[in-house]
């Protein structure tokens, strides 16, 4: 079987993203769900956090938030690494707590692995990787970032995902 693509088009150009349904079954089945829903369409990148990560997938250009599903449970324990241009779920200090939110890792962030079963070490789930697009990820990581409320490292200039859909 082929690992699912999705295509991420964005504002600052397209991303593809190839999916691991082997090592995290509930959590792409979860990512697929929004895609196929239509939700990533017209969400922005609201965080982008320069030699770390860009994360999107849950907020409109009015940075507000839109309504999920209940959470997925956490897969991080999958072997899996948040290795640079690995896909992770975004999730709150509960470990169980991921929706629709999703990150990219711009550079290798091990400290996000999992390293064991309670609330500091579960990590964060990786189930995907940039499969093209690379230096669309490191183009919107150099956005020049600004404070807007909550949000501390939100692109000046809106990064929009304009849609996202599968990829035959």
């Amino acid at each position: 079987m082929d690992n699912p693509l999705v295509l991420l088009e964005t504002t600052t150009g397209d991303i593809l993203l190839e999916l691991f349904p082997d090592k995290a079954p509930a959590t792409t089945e979860n990512f697929l769900r929004y895609v196929d829903d239509g939700f990533y369409r017209d969400t922005i990148f609201h965080r982008v956090l320069k030699g770390f990560m860009i994360q999107g997938g849950g907020l409109t250009l009015r940075l507000e938030e839109k309504q999920t599903r209940p959470p997925v449970v956490n897969e991080a324990a999958n072997g899996l690494s948040n290795t640079r241009g690995s896909l992770a779920m975004a999730r709150t200090a509960d470990p169980h707590s991921a929706g629709a939110q999703f990150f990219i890792n711009t550079v290798d962030n091990p400290g996000l692995d999992h390293t064991s079963p309670d609330r500091e070490g579960f990590g964060y789930c990786v189930f995907g990787r940039v499969a093209d697009g690379m230096d669309v990820v490191d183009k919107i990581e150099k956005s020049k970032v600004r404070a807007s409320g909550v949000h501390e490292a939100l692109p000046a200039d809106s990064v929009l995902i304009v849609n996202a859909s599968r990829f035959e």
